[in-house]
């Protein structure tokens, strides 16, 4: 399945998968584009009918939360193509943008069932957040995006590091509720932003819970504080708290930004997700050890150089 708005060579696309594909003597793929209308959860669903074992996903966050929704809870594997700017499960798979390594991890055959968060009929597989890290998107042109990358976010992100914080309750579990005023609050399914940067140091995509980041810097000094013990690894994040849960909510006084897998959503004043054990097939670098899915792909890579000249 393809997002054409994400893709700027679609034959080239065509043919390293076709390619890959063959090199192993698989039958070659049932092609799936998403529209504007549909951003890929009929095309997902009519690639299951058709008796699908495999989808490759290549698109941006939005084309790859479509699928995650449609596929969790089934038997059909998930790899993930990398295109367009803000691919978060991606980054986390060590993919590097490059489509032909992504065929090639499937390829490999490293299968691993992790965790997806879920959100009233949304699943994700990344992150979901309100406040500054969907604040952060919705001041990210698209034109930016394709100019300079990843690093368009955080042109996106200094407009919005003077806003004030917002009064919000998090509830873990049902139990214990923590009032709070943030700046944002993220839940993780794995640990990587954008650029290798790891938020959660702890978040296990297969532990059967999700990481819960509450970040509350009131000034620019302690942004900065703040994102140089992120930047350093630090054990212990200032104006940071986590926690680990399987039900979140998040209650704000008033409306505010939303995300999920950074892909933005309606603003709103609540946020209620769980958890989903177990319920995604996941295409994976081998050897399968790094437990924040942060996989060293660089094997996998080396390889898919045959695919790239072949499919050239």
């Amino acid at each position: 399945m393809v997002n054409p708005t994400k893709v700027s060579d679609a034959d080239q696309l065509r043919r390293i998968i076709e390619e890959g594909l063959s090199s192993k003597g698989w039958p070659l793929p049932t092609w799936y584009e998403t529209t504007p209308e549909d951003p890929g959860r009929g095309q997902t669903k009519q690639a299951i009918r058709d008796g699908a074992e495999l989808v490759f996903v290549c698109g941006g966050d939005g084309t790859v939360m479509a699928a995650v929704t449609t596929l969790a809870g089934t038997d059909v594997a998930m790899a993930v193509l990398p295109a367009g700017t803000g691919n978060l499960l991606a980054a986390n798979l060590g993919l590097a943008g490059d489509p032909a390594t992504g065929v090639q991890v499937a390829l490999d055959g490293g299968r691993r069932r992790i965790d997806v968060g879920v959100m009233g009929e949304h699943c994700f597989a990344v992150m979901a957040g309100m406040g500054f890290d969907a604040q952060m998107l919705a001041g990210t042109s698209e034109k930016a995006k394709k100019t300079i990358g990843w690093l368009a976010y955080v042109v996106g992100a200094v407009r919005h590091l003077r806003d004030r914080p917002m009064r919000a309750r998090i509830v873990l579990d049902g139990e214990r509720s923590l009032p709070r005023r943030p700046r944002t609050v993220i839940v993780g399914n794995v640990g990587r932003l954008q650029g290798g940067v790891r938020l959660l140091s702890k978040a296990d995509p297969a532990d059967g819970k999700l990481d819960v980041a509450i970040l509350s810097p009131n000034n620019l000094g302690h942004w900065a504080s703040l994102a140089w013990a992120v930047l350093r690894r630090r054990e212990r994040v200032p104006l940071m708290e986590t926690f680990t849960a399987e039900r979140i909510e998040i209650h704000a006084k008033g409306k505010q930004q939303r995300q999920l897998d950074g892909d933005l959503i309606e603003p709103g004043q609540v946020m209620k997700i769980s958890v989903k054990p177990g319920a995604l097939l996941l295409c994976v670098p081998l050897p399968d050890s790094d437990p924040d899915l942060a996989y060293d792909a660089s094997a996998a890579a080396r390889k898919a150089e045959s695919i790239r000249d072949a499919a050239s």
